[in-house]
């Protein structure tokens, strides 16, 4: 299976629709969010903060209301200054220990999640603010319970990256991920250097062949197909490869509970072979 970079985040109409909300809520200084593999508040962000799509972000709404995903790019602490796990307690990883964001730290496998692969990835972390500093990387460790609370000692770091290259509003850098199979989560850290403020992302990714929590998914389990089962509750992006009714489809843009042959001409899935 392919990854490629996270080239196309919402439609053109998703955008526009979006456009006088974001202008109206967001406020003058903003920061930034992991968008490859798309974070927890981001991807609800994305959804549209008045009218969520998947159950985890319906939830995050009914929880916290809409003003966390105007502020996405806020999950902070003002006076972190590394002393990360002595300010944020265990089981509030995802909302930085803030009650505003609470929602984020809630457990299941109903969080929206990225297809990935081990090894090699780039990264991206939109940037409204750019600061310099650097970024660290943790992963979930094999065994790790998606239904239990997150915390500190569930997590493997696996980079340090300092001052990334900023380009098109977004932090690019590369990272190995260590092999893992089936749902995990990534984590980051974004520690400024010139202030001791950080911010932390909750990023939900699948590794293999899995789809912990959509059964109905349309799939059919085939045995000569060597992509992924489509699974309607993933995130792909352009270039992900999956096995959906005895065929293998490519992702051409970002797409989630699209079923791949849907769309015609134009849909976000393009029909690779018959297996």
């Amino acid at each position: 299976m392919r990854i490629r970079k996270l080239a196309a985040l919402i439609s053109v109409g998703a955008a526009a629709a979006m456009g006088a909300s974001l202008l109206a809520a967001a406020p003058a200084h903003s920061h930034g969010s992991m968008s490859d593999p798309v974070s927890r508040v981001y991807n609800c962000f994305l959804e549209g903060p008045e009218r969520p799509q998947s159950q985890a972000c319906i939830d995050l709404v009914q929880q916290n209301g809409t003003q966390p995903l105007y502020d996405w790019h806020e999950v902070n602490q003002a006076n972190a200054a590394g002393n990360h796990q002595a300010i944020i307690p265990d089981g509030q990883l995802c909302s930085a220990g803030r009650s505003k964001y609470s929602a984020l730290d809630n457990t299941g496998t109903h969080w929206v999640a990225t297809q990935m692969t081990s090894g090699h990835h780039n990264f991206e972390y939109r940037a409204p603010a750019p600061h310099v500093g650097y970024f660290e990387l943790f992963i979930t460790k094999e065994g790790w319970n998606p239904n239990s609370p997150l915390n500190w000692n569930d997590l493997e770091k696996f980079g340090h990256i300092s001052n990334p290259t900023l380009s098109g509003g977004s932090y690019w850098f590369d990272a190995t991920i260590p092999a893992r199979d089936g749902r995990h989560l990534i984590y980051s850290i974004w520690q400024r250097t010139d202030s001791p403020e950080a911010f932390y992302t909750c990023s939900d990714v699948v590794f293999g062949d899995h789809d912990d929590d959509d059964d109905d998914n349309g799939g059919t389990d085939p045995t000569d197909c060597e992509a992924p089962n489509w699974a309607s509750s993933v995130t792909y992006t352009g270039g992900d490869v999956v096995t959906y009714n005895n065929s293998e489809w490519e992702a051409a843009y970002w797409t989630r509970g699209d079923q791949p042959g849907s769309g015609g001409e134009w849909g976000p899935w393009r029909h690779l072979r018959t297996c």
